[in-house]
């Protein structure tokens, strides 16, 4: 063996053969942490008993329609007021209060629940925090005898309706079954 040959470590080709495989170590270690640390809030806790309940939430869909319930929301201010037009059959009793809930399709500590309160002539109106986006609508009245349901894309829909006719072409889509 040379003498003159410098040690291992002073050659920079070890160096740098070991720095990938240092680099995925360090790559797994902060991946790990952050599976332990973070929750994905994609999955309900009690999805269980979510699902029992999905006939009772049928029914309160069904019930809209039969009310002819419709609604026209409308954010305000700086984002953060919600109007709501809400409109039923001649002879329908309109609520004091109704039940709006925000849900972001993946991240569940986004998630809204307000009340609006009837200004008179089917306009409810609340206070929200700002949002902006795709969100899960459900707008209930405060017996918790109807609701609707949609998707809102705020940046595409300034005035976002909310319709029975998708309960009703989802019943009739059961019924060919």
């Amino acid at each position: 063996m040379n003498s003159s040959a410098p040690a291992w470590y002073r050659e920079p080709w070890p160096w740098l053969l070991m720095l990938g495989p240092a680099l995925v170590i360090i790559a797994g270690v902060v991946t790990a942490y952050l599976a332990v640390v973070s929750n994905d809030g994609l999955v309900e806790d009690d999805y269980y008993k979510q699902g029992l309940t999905v006939n009772q939430r049928t029914v309160r869909d069904q019930r809209a329609a039969e009310l002819g319930i419709e609604a026209e929301l409308v954010m305000g201010g700086e984002g953060d007021r919600l109007r709501a037009l809400l409109r039923a059959k001649e002879g329908g009793r309109l609520p004091e209060t109704l039940n709006l809930g925000i849900a972001h399709p993946t991240r569940a500590g986004f998630d809204q629940k307000v009340t609006l309160r009837s200004e008179g002539g089917g306009v409810y109106a609340g206070g929200v925090l700002p949002f902006r986006g795709r969100w899960h609508i459900t707008l209930e009245d405060d017996r918790q005898e109807w609701r609707l349901m949609g998707a809102w894309v705020t940046e595409q829909q300034p005035v976002f309706r909310l319709t029975t006719s998708a309960v009703a072409a989802a019943q009739g889509n059961s019924d060919r079954r």
